[in-house]
């Protein structure tokens, strides 16, 4: 299982003051020393910690892969078709929200959605979809020609009844290797961190984790490299 780490944190510390540090570029070849496999961002329409110049900039230094987070509107696939990331992620947004609450409604705004699709993949963009853990949005996934659906592990991650985690680990690990059977690359992402991934590593379809959160709050008491690190050793020694 690969690791690809999300930056926005580091750009969130960036905006708390204004000025131009941390920088989420450098973070971002600091964490593919340390042994990530892919680097996530997400350009926010209010632009509150990842900004344009980050994306441009992390496009051209990037050396694994580069995953664009956007929501699907006019200006974001503009920005996503002059930058050409490796994949963009489409992902639901809200200006209120502190961070993704949850998947796409594949069934709302589907005709928006699916000319998204359409011109990402027509300018050579691998196309995921972040959906929850449910088969009518993976059955929508595949009708709108998603390549890869990232699984919504919110649910999973900030629960601690152990019925609920063992219910939402069930749903998560059937709707993977439904997606795999359909010919879908599978991820997996949101609220994991050094705990709660062990389980996830036992459902063998996903084949990449994004996290953000628990890595950069990690990097606070031990320093990015180490932090990276430690979530890499995690994924390659746990199973």
């Amino acid at each position: 299982m690969k690791l690809a780490i999300n930056i926005d944190h580091i750009a969130t510390i960036r905006q708390a003051r204004g000025g131009a540090e941390p920088d989420p570029v450098i973070a971002a070849g600091i964490c593919e020393i340390a042994g990530a496999e892919g680097i996530v961002c997400h350009l926010r329409e209010d632009r509150r910690h990842i900004n344009d110049r980050d994306v441009a900039i992390l496009k051209d230094i990037v050396q694994s892969k580069f995953n664009l987070e956007m929501a699907a509107t006019d200006e974001m696939i503009s920005i996503a078709i002059k930058t050409k990331p490796e994949t963009v992620t489409l992902v639901p947004e809200k200006r209120q929200e502190l961070t993704t609450e949850g998947g796409l409604n594949l069934n709302s705004n589907t005709k928006a959605l699916s000319e998204a699709v359409k011109k990402l993949k027509s300018n050579g963009i691998k196309v995921s979809l972040f959906i929850d853990p449910l088969p009518e949005m993976l059955d929508k996934s595949v009708e709108l020609g998603a390549d890869i659906v990232e699984i919504h592990t919110g649910t999973y991650a900030n629960t601690f009844d152990k019925e609920e985690i063992l219910k939402e680990l069930t749903k998560i690990g059937a709707i993977s290797r439904l997606a795999a059977e359909m010919g879908l690359v599978v991820t997996a992402g949101h609220g994991l961190n050094y705990n709660n991934i062990k389980p996830v590593l036992n459902i063998p379809e996903i084949e990449e984790v994004s996290i953000g959160h628990a890595v950069i709050s990690r990097a606070v008491f031990v320093g990015l490299d180490s932090a990276v690190r430690e979530m890499v050793n995690i994924l390659n020694n746990y199973r």
